[in-house]
């Protein structure tokens, strides 16, 4: 069993880990099922397009590795710190995939990320101090919904060509959802409407600024 103060350190490193070393995944990056030879070049505009997409999406995982290691840091429950751990590592491969595509892309990730990651463990930390375990994993549950329904969005917003993107943002969806239903199955509870409206609204802030930034 991990004390309180080796618990604080392992978040310290994993938010440097996160902000400053290229993250390190433990799947594959999923790839298109159209072969090499038969996929379209993708136009400047294309590129351009899909390397916004895609930092935003990056940003959605380095707010989910905050989020992630602040409720694991809160909850006193070592089974669902093991959960929240678990999660989180499945979100670094979301985190690998999106700044690998970046790269092919020739596109950057948000000059914002430390601002980002601050903002998400402050929202994590508060979650779990203020509403425990329960609350704690509802707030997972609206998370990870909320976020599979931007990626869906972003589906259909990715170049039809870009199927390199598309794979990925596929993957990523599945897992969403699958860390919801887990959560769910925890025992998260539905938060009010209030702070459901509130995580929209900073979610919408976040990705409209990412896009450019």
């Amino acid at each position: 069993m991990l004390s309180p103060t080796d618990r604080l350190l392992a978040a310290a490193d994993g938010a440097l880990r996160t902000l400053c070393a290229p993250p390190q995944a433990a799947r594959p990056t999923p790839q298109p099922g159209v072969p090499p030879e038969a996929q379209v070049a993708l136009s400047d505009a294309e590129r351009q397009l899909s390397g916004a997409l895609m930092r935003v999406n990056h940003v959605g995982e380095v707010c989910a590795q905050a989020l992630y290691t602040a409720q694991a840091l809160m909850t006193r429950d070592p089974a669902l710190r093991q959960q929240l751990d678990t999660a989180a590592r499945e979100e670094t491969d979301h985190l690998a995939w999106t700044h690998e595509r970046l790269g092919e892309l020739g596109a950057r990730t948000s000059l914002l990320n430390p601002l980002w990651y601050a903002g998400a463990f402050g929202i994590g930390v508060l979650a779990g101090k203020l509403g425990g375990d329960r609350l704690n994993l509802g707030f997972v549950v609206e998370t990870e919904r909320q976020v599979e329904a931007h990626l869906a969005r972003h589906l259909d917003r990715l170049p039809a060509a870009d199927a390199a993107s598309r794979a990925i943002v596929a993957e990523m969806k599945k897992d969403e959802a699958r860390h919801a239903d887990n959560a769910r199955a925890a025992g998260g509870v539905d938060l009010p409407l209030p702070v459901r409206g509130l995580m929209r609204l900073a979610a919408r802030v976040m990705t409209t600024t990412a896009h450019y930034v």
